[in-house]
């Protein structure tokens, strides 16, 4: 399956970093958080990547271009201008990086990339957060739901929009993306890893369609919205404070989203 990351956004509260790259770039112990969330993926046995870049995407760019010679020993012939590679540690990854627009909303970016991905389910997420969820247990729950998405369901830290689960525990009553103050038990919010049905892309209606608003709020009203429920590790990169705790938990040596050798 093709992983789809979302990574044109500004950024803006994290500006601290942002103003000279693109969030999914802000690094966590030397690797960009991008690189982190592909590693979480890879590690599921899920290589094929589609970027949607935007905002600075060029940097995202350059450095999967430059990725192959940057982490490998190398031999540079400078009479011949050759360069050959002696030893490589290479994740065995397939990257397609899109321009999908710098104004372009999150349903927008998702809907360029249609014919990329074909009429087969497809994973997505956000270039700004990590967890411990269980992809491969969240494709055969999808499976098991008959449902056009399935998304990645945690307990809300407070400051998040919430959603509401029916009775049987896995189908999204609602969909709420803008928070609501409920602290209750039945509250959850999206932790944004997403097992996606292609006819999902009829949802979106172009540029200016946010993916969190009418295209899950619609399919959430047709029952065909479920949620994995994850009980482990999960956090965002919103702000300075955010970056400085994941580098926090990464220096320890114990990153509970490190899931991979």
């Amino acid at each position: 399956m093709k992983v789809l990351i979302l990574a044109g956004g500004l950024g803006t509260r994290l500006s601290e970093e942002t103003k000279i790259k693109p969030k999914p770039m802000v690094e966590i112990g030397g690797y960009p958080i991008i690189w982190h969330i592909m590693k979480i993926y890879a590690a599921h046995g899920h290589n094929d990547f589609i970027v949607l870049c935007g905002y600075k995407g060029y940097i995202i760019k350059e450095f999967f271009a430059n990725y192959l010679q940057n982490h490998s020993d190398i031999h540079v012939d400078l009479e011949k201008n050759e360069i050959s590679y002696l030893k490589s540690n290479v994740e065995p990854w397939k990257v397609t990086l899109i321009d999908t627009g710098s104004e372009t909303l999150t349903g927008g970016r998702i809907k360029r990339v249609k014919d990329l991905v074909g009429n087969e389910p497809f994973l997505l997420t956000y270039g700004d957060g990590v967890s411990n969820v269980d992809i491969t247990e969240t494709i055969k729950f999808h499976k098991s739901q008959n449902s056009l998405v399935t998304l990645s369901a945690i307990k809300p830290p407070g400051r998040f929009g919430t959603f509401s689960l029916q009775s049987d525990g896995n189908t999204i009553a609602n969909f709420r993306e803008k928070p609501s103050g409920d602290g209750s038990e039945s509250a959850w919010i999206n932790g944004g890893f997403f097992v996606v049905e292609p006819e999902a892309f009829n949802y979106i209606d172009g540029d200016q369609t946010i993916w969190e608003r009418d295209p899950l709020e619609n399919i959430a009203s047709e029952g065909k919205l479920s949620a994995y429920r994850h009980h482990g590790f999960w956090h965002p990169m919103d702000t300075l404070r955010d970056k400085h705790t994941l580098e926090e938990l990464w220096a320890s040596g114990e990153a509970p989203w490190k899931i991979w050798n």
